[in-house]
């Protein structure tokens, strides 16, 4: 997953805490069965670092929260849209579409653009001869089954009925900031 990507896509819904982005990507990400949680601090502190995000403040029991500023927001609509260079990758196209269908108008057009991206690869077909061609054929397959669940998610997405906004529930866990 483009931890990077789907934590600005998260911060357009408004400012959190690490660790509640955290949850938030799991949530948004359902079939990733976790997500190590040092990275998703990690990726903060790079994105701090670029001006992607801004401090905004803490709770009310002192984490800090995080913003997007206008750069990370261009980023964030440039990601969720498609944008950037896309792979025919199972996994990576997942982690996008449901991360992007999760929020208020976004995901279709980036459903779109990976319905053209895996129609180009299926339309090569099976050309190779030997163990070649069963990779040809695997590849194909999985290009159909790409195009099959893209049709399936297209309808929710374009309806709203997977968007929703930040988790109120809070997660148990949340790094502190450092005492000075």
């Amino acid at each position: 997953m483009s931890v990077r990507g789907g934590l600005l896509a998260v911060l357009t819904l408004g400012p959190a805490y690490g660790q509640q982005l955290h949850g938030e990507l799991l949530d948004r990400a359902a079939h990733r069965r976790a997500i190590n949680v040092g990275q998703i601090y990690a990726t903060l502190d790079r994105l701090l670092t670029s001006g992607h995000v801004e401090r905004a403040g803490e709770t009310d029991d002192g984490l800090p929260l995080y913003a997007l500023t206008a750069a990370g927001l261009v980023e964030a609509e440039g990601w969720m849209a498609g944008f950037d260079e896309l792979e025919a990758d199972w996994i990576e196209m997942l982690d996008r579409v449901l991360i992007a269908s999760s929020i208020d108008g976004a995901g279709v057009g980036l459903i779109d653009r990976y319905a053209e991206l895996w129609t180009m690869s299926a339309a090569g077909g099976v050309q190779a001869s030997g163990s070649a061609r069963f990779a040809d054929a695997a590849a194909t397959e999985l290009a159909g089954a790409a195009l099959r669940w893209l049709d399936g998610i297209r309808p929710a997405a374009a309806s709203g009925d997977l968007a929703h906004g930040l988790r109120e529930d809070r997660p148990r866990r949340g790094r502190r900031p450092a005492s000075a």
